[in-house]
C-alpha cells in the first residue's frame, strides 16, 4: 500500500469551484486509491464534489492532497495536473 502527500497551490484561476472541483473528483473516482483533500482544518473526501467545494479554495490556495492505494503515484500525477492547469 502506497501513501503519497503532498502539498499543492491551486493555480487555475477559478480556484477549486465548479468545472475544476467537478474535473477533480471525476479523475479522483477513477482511482482505486482513497483521495483525502486538506485545507486548514478541513479534511475532505477527494472523491466528493460536495466536499471538495466546501474547502472553498481559491487560487493561491496551498492544500493537501493526501492519496493511499496501490495506483497513489498514478492518480497524485494526474490530480496534480489539474490543481497547476492556470486556465
Amino acid at each position: 500500500m502506497v501513501l503519497i502527500k503532498k502539498k499543492i497551490t491551486v493555480k487555475n484561476k477559478q480556484g477549486l469551484h465548479a468545472r475544476p472541483a467537478a474535473l477533480f473528483v471525476q479523475i479522483a473516482n477513477k482511482f482505486d486509491s482513497r483521495v483525502t483533500v486538506r485545507h486548514d482544518t478541513e479534511e475532505v473526501n477527494g472523491k466528493s464534489i460536495m466536499g471538495i467545494l466546501m474547502l472553498g479554495a481559491e487560487k493561491g490556495t496551498q492544500i493537501i492532497v493526501e492519496v493511499e492505494g496501490d495506483d497513489a503515484h498514478l492518480a497524485i500525477a494526474e490530480l496534480e495536473k489539474i490543481l497547476d492547469n492556470e486556465e
